[in-house]
């Protein structure tokens, strides 16, 4: 199974695995080498951690790339397919860094893996918790 991490939930494999139910731990370790994090993961880390938000991360953008290459992660870059997808898209939700993950999870195909209510309204391959 290949999944694909929204932004948060990725944080919080790093960070705090605690806030990740059983059995999202469960699936994301049965991926093994097939769980994804986006270079807009990345971007999202990369302001929010320059910006100070409460919300951001305790590391940079750059140390995120390397905390998700040591933990295993495949890290994806951003296409024109991606891009160009996220036109195709409902308006759903107004994120654009979520609103590109979504167009890139199902360009792929990937299963995202979310704690968005919003974000999994747009197909039944991705799953919420």
């Amino acid at each position: 199974m290949r999944l694909w991490l929204d932004t948060h939930v990725a944080i919080w494999v790093l960070a705090r695995p605690n806030f990740l139910p059983s059995d999202i731990r469960d699936l994301i370790a049965a991926a093994g080498d097939e769980v994804h994090v986006s270079a807009v993961s990345i971007w999202e880390i990369a302001i929010k951690h320059a910006l100070g938000k409460l919300d951001s991360p305790s590391f940079s953008g750059v140390e995120a790339i390397g905390y998700f290459r040591e933990g295993g992660f495949k890290l994806l870059s951003i296409s024109p397919e991606h891009a160009a997808a996220v036109e195709t898209l409902p308006i759903l939700h107004r994120d654009p860094f979520d609103r590109l993950l979504v167009a890139q999870a199902l360009t792929e195909p990937l299963l995202l893996v979310t704690h968005d209510h919003t974000v999994a309204a747009y197909s039944d391959t991705i799953v919420c918790f």
